[in-house]
């Protein structure tokens, strides 16, 4: 089985553009992006397919015992506003943001079937910031 580990972009002009919608010819960037974050497991705990080269709105997330991924991830209910600081591979040191404790996401799974999942606490955390990176926003 071959590892597709990308190298993380940094550039803040292209991570700064809208991400496009994905579709199922896109399914690749999903491998790379599990491959790259399980790569780079000791610093990251989720990667947005923007940050690894590709400006598709595609996420992937490690949810603890397993890592999943996001298609088109768009939020349509969160509960629980609060401020917090986080990293980010693509930068240096940690920025303030804000986020919510409870977020409910409409997306398509790997193999693009439509879910909706509910989260909270740190993987909502992850999954708000890798849906900022396919919207263009940087921490």
């Amino acid at each position: 089985e071959i590892k597709m580990v990308k190298d993380i972009v940094k550039d803040e002009m292209f991570l700064s553009q809208m991400s496009e919608e994905a579709t199922v010819k896109d399914k690749y960037i999903a491998t790379d992006l599990l491959d790259t974050l399980k790569s780079n497991k000791d610093r990251c705990v989720g990667l947005a397919a923007n940050m690894i080269g590709y400006n598709k709105k595609i996420i992937c997330v490690s949810g603890g015992l397993y890592d999943f991924v996001m298609i088109n991830p768009i939020i349509i209910n969160k509960s629980g506003e609060y401020l917090t600081e986080e990293g980010c591979l693509s930068l240096i040191g940690e920025r303030k943001c804000k986020r919510y404790k409870e977020i409910e996401v409409d997306y398509l799974d790997i193999n693009f079937n439509k879910q909706r999942g509910k989260y909270t606490g740190f993987v909502a955390e992850i999954i708000q910031h890798e849906i900022d990176h396919t919207n263009g926003i940087i921490i």
